[in-house]
Order: C-alpha cells, then sequence, then structure tokens
C-alpha cells in the first residue's frame, strides 16, 4: 500500500519544480503526497531555502530604497514591481538585460563600474542564481535528490565575498556603485544584518549535509580584500 502511494506521490512530482527559479514560500499542508518522497532533512533544506530567498528579496527592496535610481532604468513600474521581476518570473535566472548570464559571472557584471543597468537587480540576481545552483538548481528536495556540503559552503564564503564588494565598489569618481551600509550618526546595518542571515543558514545547512553524507568540507580562508568566488557546481 506504501509503496503504491509513494510511487503515485513520486509521479505527481517529476517535473513540479522548474529548475531555476525562487521556491515558492510556505509549508506543505502534513496530508501532502510530497511527504512520502521527502526525507526530513529535504524537508528542513526546503526551509532554510525559502528563509535564504525571503533575506534575498528583503535585501533586494533594501537596495533598491536606498538606490531608487536603479528600478528606474529598467520598464518596471514601481520599485515593487522590479523585485517581483527578479524573483516571480519564470525566467531560469537568464535573462536578456544581462546577457543571460547568473550566478558569478551575473555578479561580476554586477559590480562592473561600466554598466549602465539596473544595477540592483543585476547584483540580486547573481546571488539569487549562485544560491540555487549551490541547491543543485532545484526549488524542492526530494528523497532521490543529494546536496553537496562542499557547494552550501562555497556558496556562503560567496555570498561573504560579494556583500564585501558591495560595499567596496566604486566607480570613477570614487563613489560607490550602490549604496547599502552607512556609518554615521545614524548607522544603518541591517544590510550587513542580511547578509548575516543567509551566510549563517548556508553555513549550518553546509554542516548538515556534511554531518548526513560523511564528506569532508575544505574549509578555505581568504583575505576579502583579494577573495575569489568559489565554485557551487
Amino acid at each position: 500500500m506504501f509503496r503504491g502511494v509513494a510511487a503515485v506521490a513520486l509521479s505527481v512530482c517529476v517535473g513540479c519544480s522548474s529548475p531555476g527559479t525562487a521556491p515558492k514560500q510556505g509549508r506543505l499542508p502534513g496530508y501532502a503526497p510530497q511527504h512520502l518522497i521527502k526525507t526530513d532533512v529535504n524537508r528542513y533544506s526546503d526551509t532554510t531555502q525559502q528563509r535564504i530567498f525571503l533575506s534575498l528579496r528583503r535585501l533586494a527592496e533594501k537596495l533598491y530604497k536606498r538606490n531608487p535610481r536603479e528600478w528606474r532604468k529598467g520598464d518596471a513600474a514601481s520599485m515593487e514591481a522590479a523585485i517581483a521581476r527578479i524573483f516571480d518570473g519564470d525566467h531560469g535566472w537568464r535573462v536578456e538585460a544581462l546577457g543571460y548570464r547568473r550566478d558569478i559571472e551575473a555578479l561580476q557584471v554586477a559590480l562592473h563600474p561600466e554598466y549602465r543597468g539596473d544595477r540592483v537587480h543585476a547584483y540580486v540576481v547573481g546571488l539569487a542564481s549562485m544560491v540555487q545552483t549551490a541547491f543543485g538548481d532545484r526549488e524542492e528536495l526530494y528523497i532521490l535528490d543529494d546536496l553537496d556540503a562542499q557547494h552550501l559552503y562555497n556558496a556562503a564564503r560567496n555570498v561573504e565575498i560579494a556583500a564585501w564588494k558591495l560595499t567596496a565598489a566604486r566607480d570613477a569618481q570614487g563613489q560607490p556603485l550602490l549604496l547599502s551600509n552607512e556609518i554615521g550618526t545614524v548607522s544603518n546595518l541591517s544590510f550587513e544584518r542580511e547578509f548575516g542571515r543567509i551566510i549563517g543558514m548556508l553555513e549550518v545547512l553546509s554542516d548538515v549535509i556534511e554531518e548526513k553524507t560523511e564528506r569532508k568540507v575544505t574549509r578555505v580562508v581568504q583575505n576579502l580584500a583579494s577573495a575569489v568566488f568559489l565554485p557551487v557546481r
């Protein structure tokens, strides 16, 4: 009986996740057939990925609020529409404005002084697609799916590097390419806290997968000023 129900659940779930799009938010109901083909680690990984993408969405909103000129560079009617274009479209994280680049390549475009497009869009697409690549380009995970602890660890380091580069990147006049954290009479460190959440969630999940698979993760220490992005596939 169980095998028959599980087989039905598997057939229902095959293809229900489109690689490279933002994961759906919210927990499945307790009776959902997908639970029959999800391990506890699968469900924890799904929840972690959803929470990371909530943080990425908040990060996009914060960046647009501090840099409203960026969403106006595109054809979005509002900041909310610009955010929806990033997270709600079925684009596979490959968009024409970035020459269909994603992951680390999109981040490099976003942080290039000569880029004239929506820099927030490019930066968040780069971060989000890089994170989802580390999740095997899956919106949900099932019993036959495996995650790579090294890729998740590398993604955490890449977010750390991307956060530093965001703060350090300057144009020819020495002005920040994007405004983010601010130290002054009134300090704004909300960006740092959001990045910290994402890094922490990726690190904890990497530890969980490392324990589950018994595959040792190689931990890398880099000087952020000269750090290079690490592979996540």
